[in-house]
């Protein structure tokens, strides 16, 4: 079986997530072949992710007059589904709105060269339900392999009229949701007739390389991982850490990743002369990070929209506790059992929540931690879930 994962950027250093489900599932005897739009704008810090961009086939590579040559060998060869996929397009074109039939274009010309790509492929699997997934259903039209696609969220949600998610909906074989979160919502946009077509299949970490790490010491940090964005509100994190450290002044953050908001956290960190307090890493490795994690004292993740961070199973995984905030699926994960769960903005709860973490005892924290590990063993074991997609790519392309 020949199934084709295609992603819009890939690989990304803040979405691994993908590379270790495409390494699972080869693992299990799936062949797959990597497509996505474009390459990723910024330095690959991994080597792994580094071979990954050297086997991954890029659609926006050849350039616009070549893709056009594509559509008008397409168009002679394939008249009617080039007709079909037409149609298709004007349709989502016109569901997003003014100024979006360029894009839908580009589109286009993308399913054209993904279906010339794409051949001796039996299926096509999607992340996200973007334009991956707008690609890979005009693809289709035209002829080329049936398809299906994975929901993360939040934001994929937020307009599913505009990003005519019930017609990718109607066409693919099957989608993927990673939470029942995720689930409810792509129903509210397909309606119930869609309903037997959702299936939660939990993003995976691997287990085996994932030890639970010995309890934290007494000076362990809180650890943050993550790219650095409004979404993720580090600024936030920043900010309670500087009404903590006023009457905990032993306690440190880390901050692992990068990101447009860099300077607005530098720029907190000196003015509240949090210096010797947070240590803004970059990006960093997966080595790196598991250490990080397995030396904190909790994970720390003050999001304002997520779907289910891979990172929060990893520090589950590794035994650690999890203070996150009540969105999306993250409460389908945390709760009072492994972590703290705080109201997403509320800077003086996250505050409050830090200073409980550094109050708690250590064997506490260690019990924590195991429940947490147990619990990723039973829902996040990356080869359960690969075996799972594996099962569904059978029956799609059967």
């Amino acid at each position: 079986m020949r199934i084709g994962y295609l992603m819009n950027t890939y690989p990304v250093t803040s979405a691994t997530f993908i590379r270790r489900e495409i390494g699972a599932l080869e693992a299990q005897g799936v062949e797959i072949r990597r497509f996505a739009i474009r390459p990723w704008g910024e330095a690959l810090v991994e080597a792994a992710d580094k071979a990954e961009a050297a086997r991954t086939h890029y659609l926006l590579t050849p350039g616009a007059r070549r893709l056009l040559g594509y559509l008008l060998a397409e168009t002679l060869r394939n008249p009617r589904g080039v007709l079909r996929a037409v149609a298709g397009m004007w349709t989502m074109a016109r569901a997003a709105g003014h100024g979006a039939m360029v894009r839908h274009v580009a589109y286009l010309l993308e399913a054209v060269h993904l279906k010339r790509a794409a051949k001796g492929c039996d299926h096509i699997h999607a992340h996200f339900t973007t334009n991956t997934a707008a690609v890979a259903l005009l693809c289709h039209r035209m002829g080329g392999p049936g398809f299906s696609f994975t929901a993360h969220g939040p934001d994929e949600f937020d307009d599913p009229k505009a990003s005519s998610l019930a017609l990718k909906l109607a066409e693919a074989r099957f989608a993927v949701a990673i939470t029942q979160f995720a689930r409810t919502r792509l129903a509210l946009a397909g309606g119930a007739q869609v309903w037997d077509k959702l299936h939660v299949v939990h993003c995976g970490v691997d287990l085996d390389d994932l030890t639970p790490a010995p309890p934290a010491p007494g000076d362990a940090p809180f650890v943050c991982v993550g790219r650095l964005c409004p979404q993720k509100a580090q600024v936030l994190l920043v900010q309670a850490m500087a009404t903590l450290v006023k009457t905990h002044p032993e306690a440190r953050l880390l901050l692992i990743g990068d990101g447009e908001t860099r300077p607005e956290i530098e720029a907190l960190i000196a003015r509240h002369g949090l210096e010797n307090t947070v240590d803004l890493r970059g990006w960093a490795d997966g080595a790196a990070v598991k250490a990080a994690l397995g030396n904190a004292r909790a994970m720390v993740l003050p999001s304002f929209a997520e779907g289910l961070p891979i990172v929060i199973m990893e520090a589950f995984a590794l035994g650690r506790p999890v203070i996150s905030t009540y969105i999306a699926g993250i409460p389908e994960l945390v709760d009072l059992e492994t972590g703290w769960l705080v109201p997403a903005g509320d800077v003086s709860a996250l505050a409050d929540t830090l200073r409980k973490c550094l109050e708690t005892p250590p064997d506490q924290l260690t019990r924590m931690g195991q429940v947490a590990r147990a619990r990723v063993e039973l829902r996040h074991d990356l080869h359960s879930s690969a075996q799972r997609l594996k099962s569904l790519f059978e029956e799609a392309a059967g």
